[in-house]
Parts: structure tokens; sequence; C-alpha cells
């Protein structure tokens, strides 16, 4: 079995689903009653990840790329270094996309980017993808961000699913279908492919650290949904 399939397979049914389906916020952004302040209050702590933490974490990953003939192989595939360098030269110029995507939004649909604190949550997150990215190990760096990213589709892939059928336009309707694209699956699917190709050779200890990255990133993505009880707390 892949690690990514092996992950997937040993994920608490519960805290998954809370990550990627059951939290209220989803909820609420699933069947249209997800107040504008609590969607600004969210949008101003993703653009903090997105526009700050997400860039420095995948340019250390690039920095950390090991590129000789035999770093990085297995017995599948010979030599993964210009395969990671294209998968996360092409994350970052998403990313950029995406900060862009994210003030056009926020401006059409009149949300409040700057007038928050920073959560605990994105705080916690942000900080855990420093570690991940410092420790050198470009294994568990990559499989951290498919972890990041896989969550993200199947958080957003809910909720546009449940809003798809009703009609008319929204913030949420727009942030739903951006992370449910074809083409984000595609991007999810290539780094799966990678990760399971990076680990395919290595021992039961990294399969080990790797499913408590795997835990450690659900606990995360269920923290960085924020409650409604937060929305005069944080606001600036």
């Amino acid at each position: 079995m892949s690690i990514t399939a092996h992950l997937l397979s040993t994920s608490d049914n519960s805290s998954y689903a809370n990550a990627t389906k059951n939290h209220p916020f989803l909820l609420a952004a699933a069947d249209g009653t997800l107040s504008d302040t609590l969607l600004s209050l969210w949008l101003s702590q993703d653009h903090i990840y997105a526009a700050q933490a997400y860039p420095r974490f995948v340019g250390s990953l690039i920095s950390h790329i090991p590129f000789r003939p035999s770093a990085l192989s297995s017995s599948a595939s010979p030599d993964h270094s210009q395969r990671t360098l294209k998968i996360l030269v092409f994350a970052l110029a998403n990313i950029v996309r995406e900060v862009e995507f994210f003030n056009n939004t926020a401006k059409e649909w009149q949300l409040d980017l700057k007038g928050w604190r920073e959560r605990k949550g994105t705080r916690d997150y942000t900080a855990e993808m420093s570690r991940i990215s410092g420790s050198g190990k470009i294994e568990e760096g990559l499989l951290f961000l498919w972890a990041m990213e896989k969550v993200y589709l199947d958080a957003w892939s809910n909720v546009n699913e449940k809003i798809s059928a009703r009609e008319g336009t929204s913030a949420v309707r727009a942030f739903a279908t951006n992370w449910s694209t074809p083409e984000f699956k595609a991007f999810v699917d290539d780094l799966a492919l990678l990760v399971d190709d990076v680990y395919r050779d290595l021992g039961s200890d990294e399969w080990i650290m790797a499913e408590e990255i795997w835990r450690r990133v659900i606990e995360l993505e269920e923290d960085f949904w924020p409650g409604a009880e937060e929305e005069a707390q944080l606001k600036v």
C-alpha cells in the first residue's frame, strides 16, 4: 500500500470528518448560513497563511531538494529532484494567483481582510509549517504539503457539492469552486504520486513519523476553521 493510501485508511473517521465536513464553519458554508463577518475572519487568517507562511514553507522545501542522482530516488522512479522542483514551483506560482484571488473576492463581496487579530489556530499552523520545513527532511515537507492540500480539497469539495444545487453567486461559492476544480484535484493527485514514490523505499521509522505528521495536519486543519464566538473576540 502506498503511504498516502495508508494514511487515508488510518484516519480517525471523526477527526477527519470534523476537519473536512462536520465543523460548524463548514456546515454553515454548505447550507448558506455563514455570516459575512465569520467568513471575513476566516479569510483574513487564510490570507496570512497564503501570503506569508505558504511561500516561506515551499521556498524552504525547494532549498532542501538534494540535487544528486541518488537522492530522493526509489526503485520505482530513479530521480525525483526535477519532478519535485517542478511541482513546488507550480505551488509557488499558484499561491501568488490565490492571494490575488483572495484580494479580488474580498473587494467584490466587501469582506474585511484587515480588521482582525491573528488566531491561535493560525499561529499554531504556521509554526508547524516552519518547524517541518526547517527540519531539512524533504520527505516530511512534501508529505506535509500533500496533507494540507488534500484536506482543503476534501473540505471545500464537500461544501461545493452541497451548494452547487442552489442558484445565485456568493463569496462562499467562489471559494468552494476554487478548491474543488479538476485542476486543483490534479495538483493534489500529482503531489500524492510524488510522496508515494519518495516513501516507497523508506523504512518503518519514516512511515511512523508520517502517521504523526498526518494526524497533526488534521488537528491543525480542524482548529483553523474559526467559530462564531471569535467574531467579537478578534475584531480589532
